[in-house]
């Protein structure tokens, strides 16, 4: 079995070759045999008729002599002479006893004053044998003759000429083989590239780029593998940073756990201190909670099989009591909550589109100021609804507002710290969008406040993959 493409590449291109070859040898003999027959003939019937005017304008005494003296005059061709008692004589042979071999019966016809034309090709693989007569009527002094002519084919000359023929493919062979040789390689090298590329991306090596020579399907495939390779460097950065991110959340509030449990133990402990290390202890345990909840949640959304059960429901009031629920904090912030919510039904699950209000609203009280303002607004439209929720909070920078729906990202970690948040409530959220094929998008400015804009349609009827 043949394992290297450059072997294979060579082999099916010399056989194709040799094959071209073997083919090309007897259809150029065809076409060229034909051609070439059509051409002596029509010349033998021009000599002939030649011959026969030249009697009649010369009325030769001897017409033997004559016809002998044509044959001398021009010996390309071969002369029998047939009288009407089937008598013949030939002139312009090779050897005494040669004549051209006509059928009497053909004889006879051309005696009657028909033109005899015959062409006699026997084709072989490499050898051909042709025959080529032409029969005209003659008559001289009031006697009819039948002259036939042949063309001297001397066997030497037409193997000379399949000889050249032959030399000709052959060196033609020779030479497209090594280019072949020449041409495979250049074919493969990329794909050798290709695959010591595809050896070190797979060892876990990233860092693999391959440069694009041509605009070919082989450059296509470069560019699909380099634009493949920066995907998976991507993706490996991410899982990095995922893991790094998961064990520092999980690793902080342990941290806390820990040590504030080692100082209960202590027995000269406060009741304030005992109470207060307990509230943390216990903050902490929910962080984890939420942390290991919000993990799980985000992982199921991105399965095929997340359950997706959807209901008409009124989306207005689904969003005030989001509103209501956060009361506590945007109300003890004195934060101005404006309210905007004709009433609008959609189709969807109601608990997951729950979930994504709960986040951008949770999210929008955080990070706005002491007597702030947030903005929530239903625009219905044809087909579709728009959610919009602006605050005029510390806003998002310019070059973090493209990650933020990364998992894990945080824009501003020290507030973050503060709040407990984990960075993956907006993760969740947009995930909980495309499945209800929807758009989330943000407008913010730093120091301004944000926008988050999420349109739905109005009826769901299936969940978008992932």
């Amino acid at each position: 079995m043949i394992k290297t493409l450059y072997l294979r590449v060579v082999l099916v291109f010399s056989a194709v070759v040799v094959i071209s070859v073997l083919l090309a040898f007897p259809i150029a003999m065809l076409l060229y045999t034909d051609r070439i027959t059509t051409e002596v003939q029509t010349s033998l019937l021009k000599i002939g008729r030649q011959l026969v005017m030249m009697s009649d304008e010369f009325k030769p005494q001897d017409l033997n002599t004559f016809l002998e003296a044509s044959t001398e005059l021009n010996d390309s061709y071969s002369l029998t002479l047939y009288d009407t008692n089937g008598n013949h004589e030939s002139f312009g042979v090779a050897k005494k006893g040669d004549y051209v071999h006509i059928d009497p019966l053909e004889v006879r016809k051309v005696l009657s004053g028909d033109i005899y034309k015959s062409v006699n090709v026997k084709y072989g693989i490499f050898e051909n044998a042709v025959s080529v007569k032409i029969g005209i009527p003659l008559t001289v002094n009031a006697t009819n003759y039948a002259i036939f002519l042949a063309p001297k084919f001397t066997e030497e000359a037409r193997r000379q000429s399949q000889t050249a023929v032959a030399s000709v493919l052959f060196i033609v062979l020779l030479i497209g083989s090594f280019l072949i040789l020449i041409a495979s390689r250049y074919i493969v090298s990329p794909v050798k590239r290709l695959t010591l590329a595809t050896n070190r991306l797979a060892r876990g090596n990233f860092n693999v780029n391959i440069k694009v020579k041509t605009k070919d399907e082989i450059g296509l495939l470069t560019e699909s593998f380099n634009h493949m390779a920066g995907e998976l460097k991507q993706l490996e950065q991410m899982r990095q940073d995922f893991v790094s991110n998961v064990s520092h959340e999980i690793q902080s509030p342990l941290t806390a756990i820990r040590g504030f449990s080692k100082a209960l133990r202590q027995n000269d402990i406060l009741e304030d201190d005992r109470l207060r290390y307990l509230e943390i202890i216990e903050r902490e345990s929910e962080r984890l909670s939420r942390l290991s909840e919000n993990l799980l949640k985000l992982a199921s959304l991105e399965s095929e099989h997340h359950p997706f059960h959807p209901t008409i429901f009124d989306l207005d009031e689904q969003i005030r009591r989001i509103v209501v629920f956060h009361e506590p904090q945007w109300s003890e912030k004195r934060i101005d909550m404006d309210l905007a919510l004709p009433r609008v039904k959609i189709s969807g699950d109601a608990d997951q589109l729950s979930q994504v209000w709960m986040n951008i609203i949770g999210n929008a009280v955080k990070f706005t100021p002491q007597g702030g303002h947030i903005y929530v607004k239903l625009v219905p439209l044809t087909d579709r609804v728009e959610v919009r929720i602006q605050d005029n909070g510390i806003g998002i920078q310019e070059e973090d507002q493209g990650r933020i729906f990364d998992r894990f990202y945080k824009a501003d970690q020290a507030r973050l710290r503060e709040t407990g948040g984990s960075g993956l409530g907006l993760a969740i959220a947009r995930k909980i969008i495309d499945k209800h094929q929807g758009t989330i998008e943000v407008q913010s400015e730093w120091g301004k406040g944000t926008l988050f804009i999420v349109t739905l349609p109005v009826m769901t009827f299936m969940p978008k993959k992932s």
